[in-house]
């Protein structure tokens, strides 16, 4: 696998651009280590090169994504990102393991943050709710990336509709955080509970629309009809 690895990074060395890298620098508050590779880009070269490791172990697999995350460039954990999410079916609860450790040491922005809970750890917790519990206790956390993992972890399965009861809970836990990153995490999993119980979540903003930081409501009732958004605005 280190000849992989080896090959990954000369791969996006030389699909680096600096007006890319820049931009990408210019993008992030905090700081950000890149090579400079457009995102669509970086997601065709995982995807390929996975097809070259697809038969190794998962094991092996998990292995070489935890060698993209140590490198602490952007980049490389994207590609340990789309691999993971690869693996999806082959995860089992033993595994929450590692992924909590890539969140809790390696993940340092949201763009990271966000490729990772999106996907590997919402499909997790899809097949394994019982983990939801993880995500209430990632709330409760000091660190910034943790606190919004838990919340965009449930984006996509928020928008099937699954887990509305969990979804408030954490909300609430998250509710007033002062960091506008953990805010629009926040606000973004509200957003995408209103797509299948936007009434239920109506009801939610409104009942805490005193205490609630403007940019999480905002974020909130964002797909909601001018009606109601302009209801949830109204001081």
């Amino acid at each position: 696998m280190e000849t992989i690895i080896t090959q990954i990074r000369e791969t996006l060395i030389a699909s680096a651009d600096e007006n890319t890298r820049k931009q990408s620098e210019y993008f992030f508050k905090e700081q950000v280590t890149v090579y400079g590779v457009k995102s669509a880009t970086v997601q065709k070269i995982a995807k390929d090169i996975f097809t070259e490791i697809k038969d190794k172990t998962k094991a092996e697999i998990l292995d070489a994504c935890e060698n993209l995350w140590q490198s602490g460039y952007m980049e490389d954990s994207f590609v340990a990102c789309v691999w993971s999410e690869k693996l999806g079916k082959k995860l089992e609860p033993a595994d929450f393991e590692t992924l909590e450790r890539w969140i809790k040491n390696y993940v340092s922005n949201w763009a990271s943050c966000d490729t990772l809970c999106n996907h590997t750890v919402g499909d997790f917790v899809m097949k394994y709710p019982e983990f939801i519990a993880k995500l209430k206790e990632f709330a409760r956390s000091e660190n910034r990336w943790v606190k919004r993992a838990a919340a965009v972890a449930l984006i996509i399965p928020a928008r099937k509709g699954l887990f509305q009861k969990e979804i408030f809970e954490i909300a609430d836990i998250l509710l007033m955080d002062s960091d506008d990153l953990v805010q629009k995490g926040y606000g973004w999993m509200l957003k995408a509970a209103s797509q299948a119980h936007q009434q239920e979540v109506f009801e939610y903003v409104m009942s805490r629309k005193a205490v609630m930081p403007r940019t999480a409501l905002r974020y909130a009732i964002e797909k909601m009809p001018e009606e109601l958004r302009k209801q949830a605005m109204q001081k």
